[in-house]
């Protein structure tokens, strides 16, 4: 379950309001196990469990009925100890690897069935769901309990649903189970935090919220404010802050569960809580601008899983928290700013303010001598327009990390697709009007591509990636995702993430 807690400001205190959580009533609650069958119309193990038990009842129901993949058949009062079964086809029980896709179909089939059967027992007010393993009790962990989230916490008591504990249905399968509710309820945990609207979530609220999820897991978490940042003279986050009356932070998870001597890994993400995009106003004003410090919420995220799976890497984020608001002391186009390693910046539009607001995470991260940088962000619209929902777009140079991205994308069934990151964009993004660099790039389109060659060249000197998510980290389409609500936050790609460092903390060992 996830415990949110929002604060409000009042007379320039932040109060505690109210802890949201979800509880079952005073009556008994509702039982349901979901159990899966394969196309062919063979069962489970789980599944032939419940028939055996139920007399041969479940292959009564079956016949001459047709359970596609994800099409569920709820049967009450079928067998002792439970209110509800939902049968759910579970697909090609010899699904594998997809090369063209790029995608194990087998884990993500397995997702599916789990998600959309234990969604049918969650509408049906079942408190307590077993879930069938299938064949990977991890995939479907991850399926159920991303299926049963939803975001009720601002509601009133009388019109919340119950969000049940979903558990695995065999006691052999526990431990792997417990990988894949690890990593789904962090999922959920980015999801959360992006979720929640902009006055009950801004900078100081989402240091609350990470400091409340990450230090009972062990995480380090220090927040540090302006007058820190004005002494260590982080000129770019600050003149990019100066239109809200907001105050912003710089969140800093640690997470160490290598050899303490180890080099480790930088994850930088955009934490803009609200953009209103600055003085540049060139948009219709969307609610959903508060879910541009996605990429923030996947960082922490990804570090609360890592330090539950007890995964042995060192990790250090660096998060700039702020919003961007058309105040009086807004940063003004054609303004010129330096950043922390001297490279001079001017800001041709204030809507780009993403990269302005990294520039300075990614020169402070040299100091930590890294072995990888990773940026999470939701940095430019136009990569939404490129790939959809469908995958995050990434950018390095580094084929070893593409190849283990890739590979992680495709076991989590939430990809991600290689952009060019060239000399040919670095160039778009010089100024002809006396700095360094520019925010616009030079020339029509490429606009994803340039901004990520802006952010390298502020970049620690090792390897780097940098992931937009603009298209995946924000709402829903609904689209091949069935386990994912549509037009609610998606929380990805935290799994892929998660998937990626278990096997580079043993590639790198």
């Amino acid at each position: 379950m996830i415990q949110l807690k929002i604060f409000q400001k009042n007379v320039n205190h932040l109060k505690l309001l109210k802890t949201f959580s979800t509880t079952v009533g005073k009556s008994a609650p509702k039982k349901g196990i979901a159990v899966g069958v394969y196309e062919n119309g063979e069962l489970t193990s789980a599944a032939s469990r419940v028939n055996i038990e139920s007399q041969g009842k479940v292959m009564e129901i079956l016949k001459g009925s047709d359970l596609r993949l994800g099409i569920t058949n709820l049967a009450h009062n079928l067998i002792p100890g439970y209110d509800v079964v939902s049968l759910v086809g579970a697909g090609a029980k010899n699904a594998g690897m997809d090369q063209a896709e790029n995608l194990d179909r087998l884990n993500e089939n397995i997702r599916i069935a789990a998600g959309r059967a234990a969604k049918s027992l969650m509408d049906e007010d079942v408190a307590l769901i077993e879930v069938d393993p299938f064949t990977n009790a991890e995939a479907a962990a991850e399926g159920a309990i991303l299926a049963v989230w939803n975001f009720d916490y601002l509601k009133s008591d009388e019109n919340k649903k119950v969000e049940p504990t979903v558990l695995c249905s065999e006691k052999n399968e526990e431990d792997v189970w417990e990988r894949g509710r690890i990593k789904a309820e962090a999922q959920n945990f980015a999801r959360v935090l992006t979720q929640c609207p902009s006055n009950l979530m801004t900078p100081t609220h989402f240091v609350e919220c990470v400091i409340d999820k990450l230090c009972p897991c062990g995480v380090q978490v220090e927040a540090r404010d302006r007058k820190w940042m004005q002494e260590q003279n982080m000129e770019a986050f600050l003149s990019m802050a100066t239109g809200s009356t907001e105050a912003p932070l710089m969140l800093a998870p640690d997470y160490c569960g290598g050899n303490p001597d180890s080099k480790p890994v930088i994850l930088t993400g955009k934490g803009v809580t609200f953009d209103g995009h600055g003085v540049c106003h060139d948009r219709q004003c969307d609610p959903e601008f508060s879910a541009d410090m996605a990429g923030a919420a996947v960082v922490v995220a990804t570090i609360k899983a890592l330090c539950e799976l007890k995964v042995p890497i060192n990790v250090n984020a660096i998060i700039p928290l702020c919003e961007n608001m058309p105040g009086g002391n807004a940063v003004a186009p054609g303004a010129v700013f330096t950043a922390l390693n001297g490279i001079t910046i001017r800001i041709d539009d204030t809507d780009h303010d993403g990269r302005i607001f990294l520039v300075d995470a990614l020169c402070y991260a040299a100091r930590y001598k890294p072995c990888l940088t990773i940026n999470v962000s939701t940095l430019h619209d136009s990569m939404r327009i490129a790939l959809g929902t469908g995958a995050t777009g990434v950018y390095t140079l580094g084929d070893g990390i593409w190849k283990d991205m890739s590979e992680a994308g495709a076991k989590s069934g939430d990809r991600v697709w290689r952009l060019p990151l060239w000399d040919h964009y670095r160039v778009k993004v010089q100024s002809d009007h006396g700095a360094d660099l520019t925010t616009v790039g030079k020339g029509l389109g490429g606009h994803p591509c340039s901004a990520a060659a802006f952010l390298k060249l502020f970049a620690p000197p090792s390897e780097f990636a940098h992931m937009d998510i603009s298209g995946t980290g924000r709402k829903s389409s609904g689209i091949n995702h069935p386990y994912l609500h549509k037009n609610l936050m998606t929380g990805r790609p935290v799994r892929t993430l998660v998937d990626f460092f278990c096997k580079y903390a043993t590639r790198k060992d």
